[in-house]
């Protein structure tokens, strides 16, 4: 009884400190290995090397599989991209076993100490993080330490070494360290526990082999989880996982069939001892089975693509009151969770520029149709804002990278901005409608400068959303002296205008529906310069230097 009681001990102390190590490298590094995925899986080959270094770093293979199923799902990454990345993935979650198979316990203590000392005299928060690495990675250690005193029991229990040592089927096997696996959804820490039996003696070294295999294929059920919610595509990138290891699997049970000895004795003659013999045969199998199946990377795409057939049912998202990277019907991954909302934002943000030139357009032209849309996709907006206000503060309760968790608060600024150019869109309507009603006419001169001003102001827009969507400064110049000539501009028609009324041009209806045209379009290019400042916006709001 104290000898389950000290296997579970340990085994739950093992699954909290890999929980909490890669949960807090994820917290540290998440936002920068994300900006590394994005930028370096422009080729497959490069996707395989960025799989490896970070399944490497955030020591969860799963971890990446599930991004990588985020990123098709948010149309930031493609199927063939991705394919790559899961390779990789692959490769990189070797490094645990590798680790482990060490054997740091020793040492643990002295891990865990530093960690502690950190967490009690460091003030930052990304200091606190490293912290908690450092006490995960002590509690990890120090966990295989009391999984490995209870094992060392187990020999003198003759119906445990019995029952472990009649797993001679290669098939009952794998479908042990796959159903293993799938519960604990982690392949490192079946392959650790098939480490710490090997090193005791309790598990005989060829059928580790199978046990591995078993758990590579278990290890694809969180990806495939992830993606049920998700588009087919996300579920193809899943499938791209799943196809890898089965293929991978299949192919190695054969070499294994064929010449089981010789691959024992091989991965041996590099080993030290049982547990670097199954750390060694984790990470040769893994390079083995990318090796001989990234040249058909392609095949592999198109297979996944036969086995999720089909389309996503088209959606107009402009005219339907839905969100299209978000929301409970999109895969959720907290690393990539600020990148969704972000693109959410530039979709919305488009829709609020259309809606501003679609109500200036029927201020001109008074078509009943263009001053109705406009209504209408005033509703969606408001629909958006309040859908996206309420995610940002759902996922603000949730394990968001550092570095994102800081960007929140300017998120929910930028989401007010976008909808008040949105609400002053309805206002141009309400204007276009009151000069039907009302037969009011605006002048040649009038609408010519109203044009001018609406160019400015289009223009500040696309500078912003291109600065917001990008986390870029390079149009800042352009953005300060845009919104100077828009400040200029609005006392420069409005002295024209009461000019005009003066000498009797304008009526007084249409002097004061332009006068409050010329005020909307300034206050729109001021909620535009706020969008685009949005990644400094907290530093500069206590600068007091934000524009309201």
């Amino acid at each position: 009884m104290s000898i389950a009681l000290s296997m579970a001990g340990g085994l739950g102390l093992f699954l909290f400190g890999m929980d909490l190590m890669s949960d807090s490298i994820e917290k540290v590094a998440g936002a920068k290995l994300r900006r590394i995925l994005e930028i370096f899986t422009t080729n497959r080959f490069m996707g395989m090397l960025v799989g490896i270094i970070f399944t490497g770093i955030v020591q969860s293979s799963s971890a990446c599989t599930v991004m990588v199923v985020s990123f098709v799902n948010s149309g930031l990454m493609n199927l063939f991209q991705a394919a790559g990345v899961i390779f990789g993935a692959n490769i990189g979650t070797t490094v645990t076993s590798q680790l482990i198979s060490f054997n740091l316990s020793e040492i643990a203590p002295l891990f865990l100490l530093i960690g502690v000392l950190i967490m009690m005299f460091g003030k930052k928060q990304s200091v606190r993080k490293v912290a908690e690495v450092i006490i995960g990675f002590g509690i990890l250690f120090v966990g295989l330490r009391t999984m490995s005193q209870a094992m060392e029991g187990m020999r003198n229990m003759p119906e445990v070494v019995d029952l472990l040592k009649s797993l001679k089927n290669p098939f009952l096997a794998t479908l042990v360290g796959m159903l293993l696996t799938a519960v604990i959804q982690s392949s490192s820490v079946t392959v650790s526990i098939v480490l710490l039996l090997a090193s005791q003696g309790l598990l005989a070294l060829p059928i580790t082999l199978y046990i591995i295999m078993g758990c590579n294929i278990g290890s694809c059920a969180t990806a495939l989880l992830a993606s049920m919610s998700g588009k087919k595509d996300a579920k193809r990138a899943a499938f791209i996982h799943f196809l890898f290891n089965v293929i991978g699997t299949m192919v190695m049970y054969v070499i294994l069939l064929a010449a089981e000895e010789h691959v024992v004795n091989m991965i041996g003659a590099i080993s030290s001892d049982n547990g670097r013999f199954v750390a060694n045969a984790h990470t040769i199998i893994k390079i083995f089975q990318v090796v001989i199946l990234f040249p058909f990377s392609n095949l592999l795409v198109k297979l996944a693509c036969l086995c999720v057939p089909g389309e996503d049912k088209k959606i107009n998202y402009r005219e339907s009151y839905q969100l299209k990277y978000i929301g409970e019907k999109v895969v959720f991954n907290p690393a990539t969770a600020v990148v969704e909302v972000i693109k959410e934002l530039e979709r919305m943000a488009s829709l609020a520029n259309e809606n501003l030139n679609r109500a200036m357009n029927a201020l001109i032209t008074l078509d009943e149709e263009d001053i109705n849309e406009v209504y209408e996709v005033e509703k969606n907006i408001n629909f958006l804002n309040h859908a996206i206000t309420d995610y940002l503060v759902k996922i603000n309760q949730t394990t968001l990278p550092i570095e994102d968790l800081k960007s929140i608060g300017a998120l929910f600024h930028v989401v007010n901005d976008i909808e008040r150019i949105g609400d002053h869109a309805e206002n141009v309507a309400d204007a276009a409608r009151q000069r039907r009603d009302e037969g009011i006419s605006i002048s040649r001169e009038a609408q010519r400068e109203l044009g001018e001003m609406l160019d400015m102001v289009n223009k500040i827009i696309q500078y912003a959303i291109e600065m917001f969507v990008k986390s870029d400064d390079a149009h800042m110049q352009e953005v300060i002296s845009l919104e100077d000539r828009v400040d200029e501009k609005e006392r420069e028609l409005q002295r024209a205008h009461v000019e005009r009324l003066t000498r009797g041009e304008c009526t007084p209806e249409a002097g004061m529906i332009f006068s409050d045209i010329v005020s909307g379009l300034e206050r729109v290019s001021d909620h535009a310069t706020n969008i685009a400042f949005a990644i400094t916006l907290e530093e500069r709001e206590e600068e007091g230097d934000v524009t309201h």
